[in-house]
Parts: C-alpha cells; sequence; structure tokens
C-alpha cells in the first residue's frame, strides 16, 4: 500500500517527500479532531470513581467516617521505620 503511494506522489523525490509529510499530516489531523472526540465518550477512560468512604472490599470498614469526615486518631504521616539510624554520619576525613 505505502509503495503504491509512494508511485504516484507525483514531482520526483521532493514532491515525494512534501506529499508524503503532508499524508501523514493530514491522516494525524483527521484522527485527532474528527475520529478521537467521536470515540472518547464510548471510551471508560474517564470513568473514575475515587471515594475515601469505600476500601473496595465488602465488610470491610473505611478509613473514616463518610458521615463527618473525621479521621482516625493518630498521625497518617507516622513512618514505621527509623529514619534518624537510615542516614550515615558525615564523614570528617578529606581528600
Amino acid at each position: 500500500m505505502y509503495a503504491f503511494i509512494w508511485r504516484k506522489l507525483p514531482f520526483g523525490l521532493a514532491g515525494k517527500l512534501v506529499g508524503s509529510v503532508l499524508l501523514a499530516a493530514a491522516t494525524v489531523a483527521l484522527l485527532w479532531y474528527v475520529a478521537f472526540p467521536w470515540a472518547e465518550p464510548l471510551l471508560p477512560f474517564d470513568d473514575v470513581q475515587v471515594t475515601q468512604e469505600d476500601s473496595g472490599v465488602p465488610g470491610e470498614p473505611s478509613d473514616g467516617d463518610a458521615v463527618t469526615g473525621d479521621t482516625p486518631a493518630g498521625d497518617e504521616h507516622d513512618l514505621p521505620y527509623d529514619t534518624e539510624r537510615n542516614n550515615p554520619e558525615p564523614s570528617s576525613t578529606s581528600r
């Protein structure tokens, strides 16, 4: 198919290169402005429902009260390990 298009484009090598670029740009524009907008409502990419009240597992309690918005007691950013021990002491030796 591409060989057929290449043979049918006029004006020698320069015309074939310019014609190929124009055909590729026209194809991309047709897809971008016509085909993709038509297909977008049919695709589930924007069907996102994120809620904090549902953990996704039936019978498992959620992390907060859905009515009042209260969060459980404790620091939610508490790390389960010691960060001071993970940082090595700077060495005093110079090169």
